[in-house]
């Protein structure tokens, strides 16, 4: 328990200062900008408590919102995607699953069952937070348009740290 705590600790940490440091300063096409932080929220435990969830997915969007100066609008989509997690979940992983302490990565749910999880989440997670950005539907299309690309390069790189970061179980 105590590994499974600092593990994320750890994570939380490194996720934060890979996201202010290195990925808010890459620009592609002029307005991709991948939110890999949400990596942390997708990865935490199944069997840790929902309120838990919650508020460790707030500090997590409070403490970007503080290095990136912008007022709420990453603990909104933070929070609302820890919110939803139990439920997708509940969809895509069966019930013994949940119960059982697995960790949420590609090798343990299988590529196709975790790439879904992460597509599902990501995406929520970029519209709430581009149409809050936006505050108004007359660019409507144009948002979809960065939600759409901004998800893709946030998946390509979770699914990079995923071959990377995750050891092999059959070794």
């Amino acid at each position: 328990m105590i590994n499974l705590v600092s593990i994320n600790i750890v994570r939380f940490g490194i996720l934060i200062l890979l996201q202010v440091l290195v990925l808010n300063n890459i620009e592609l096409f002029q307005f991709v900008n991948p939110y890999l932080y949400v990596l942390f929220i997708l990865l935490l435990p199944v069997q840790i408590p929902h309120w838990l969830i919650m508020v460790t997915s707030f500090f997590m969007g409070l403490c970007i919102d503080i290095l990136m100066n912008t007022i709420g609008m990453h603990i909104a989509a933070s929070v609302l995607v820890a919110y939803i997690r139990p439920y997708i979940l509940g969809v895509l992983i069966d019930r013994g699953k949940q119960d059982a302490e697995i960790s949420l990565n590609f090798r343990q749910l299988g590529f196709e069952r975790f790439l879904l999880y992460a597509v599902i989440m990501v995406f929520i997670h970029h519209t709430v937070l581009f149409y809050i950005e936006v505050f108004r539907m007359t660019e409507f299309f144009s948002t979809l348009g960065r939600v759409f690309l901004n998800s893709f390069f946030t998946l390509l790189l979770i699914v990079m740290s995923q071959f990377i970061f995750v050891k092999n179980t059959k070794d």
